[in-house]
């Protein structure tokens, strides 16, 4: 019983507070909004850039993708032939494509710069010259 008064006392007490830190007409609340980073609130209205690729022996179609930082990156990419990877080191992504199979890939462009992503399962003779490039202004 004494905990349950406890719990009661901590809620109440909170819900007092709370009530007392509501916007005032006439008043200063800039502090209120530093609690939210601009970065956050971009990257959750950013809409989602969505590219259709293929694996193939042994190139990427498109072999280049160019977007904004702080876009949202939604990659359909299926291997139309046998199985390869899609490797995207500097954004941790690695993904086996299965032969008719779409995967679907998702990350947040959050850093500027062209980055090299390239097949990570071996594919053939042709194997190594298996890249694209993902660019970000």
């Amino acid at each position: 019983m004494g905990i349950l008064i406890v719990v009661i006392s901590i809620i109440i007490g909170a819900g007092f507070y709370l009530n007392t830190q509501q916007i005032q007409p006439g008043v200063n609340n800039q502090t209120l909004s530093q609690n939210t980073s601009p970065t956050v609130m971009e990257q959750a209205l950013a809409p989602v850039k969505e590219f259709s690729m293929t694996a193939k022996k042994f190139e990427f179609d498109p072999p280049t993708i160019t977007v904004k930082q702080g876009d949202k990156v939604r990659l359909k990419v299926k291997s139309i032939d046998v199985e390869h990877g899609f490797s995207l080191p500097d954004f941790d992504i690695k993904v086996n494509l299965a032969p008719n199979k779409e995967e679907i890939i998702e990350f947040t462009a959050d850093k500027k710069g062209t980055f090299t992503f390239f097949c990570s399962v071996f594919c053939g003779e042709g194997h190594r010259s298996m890249k694209g490039s993902l660019i970000v202004e």
